[in-house]
């Protein structure tokens, strides 16, 4: 075992984590416009509790962040109309955020915007790696034991037919640009192939 290798590979794998993440959130936020990366990210994990367990703790846990900073991130959205505060029926002292019909609406615009993001995020990538990838980060997410809330189940989010058209076309979109991409890809391995 080379011990010196290990921890050259731990602080690289940090850092390199520890940059992206920044550099994500930061082109991120280029795409979204309307929001920051973590202000959708909060908006997503409210979509992705029960309607009377959106609390600011439950949205910190999945999110992996603080209850300060999720409070500071619902303070931001629910002064731009995107979010209410109503009292929990389940514990008085606790408050669960809702998302208004202007938040479903933006949550939508930056949904098709995050897809272009995620196309260009992921373009370099199959399917296989971006597995090994997620199954990885999970592993890492969980180096002090507790497993990462995840955001696989559906989200809650009742869209109108208009919006839900919407919808199918961004989602249209990002399947033929990224089946170009990957055309692209092969002719570009081929051409290398041949040279």
């Amino acid at each position: 075992m080379d011990t010196h290798k290990e921890i050259f590979l731990m602080q690289q794998t940090y850092a390199t984590l520890f940059s992206l993440a920044n550099k994500i959130q930061m082109k991120g936020d280029q795409y979204f416009q309307s929001l920051t990366s973590r202000q959708f990210m909060a908006m997503i994990a409210i979509l992705h509790l029960p309607e009377d367990e959106t609390t600011l703790n439950n949205i910190a846990k999945k999110l992996g962040t603080s209850k300060q900073s999720v409070k500071q991130l619902i303070t931001i959205i629910e002064n731009k109309g995107y979010v209410t505060l109503v009292s929990s029926r389940k514990d008085k002292r606790a408050v669960n955020i809702n998302i208004t019909e202007s938040g479903k609406q933006v949550m939508l615009e930056c949904s098709a915007k995050g897809l272009n993001f995620f196309g260009d995020l992921f373009k370099d990538f199959t399917t296989k790696e971006m597995e090994l990838l997620w199954e990885l980060l999970k592993k890492m997410y969980r180096f002090d034991g507790e497993p990462q809330d995840d955001f696989e189940a559906e989200a809650a989010l009742d869209i109108s037919a208009e919006q839900n058209e919407a919808q199918i076309r961004a989602l249209k979109e990002f399947e033929r640009r990224r089946m170009r991409e990957k055309s692209e890809s092969k002719s570009l391995k081929r051409s290398k192939r041949h040279e």
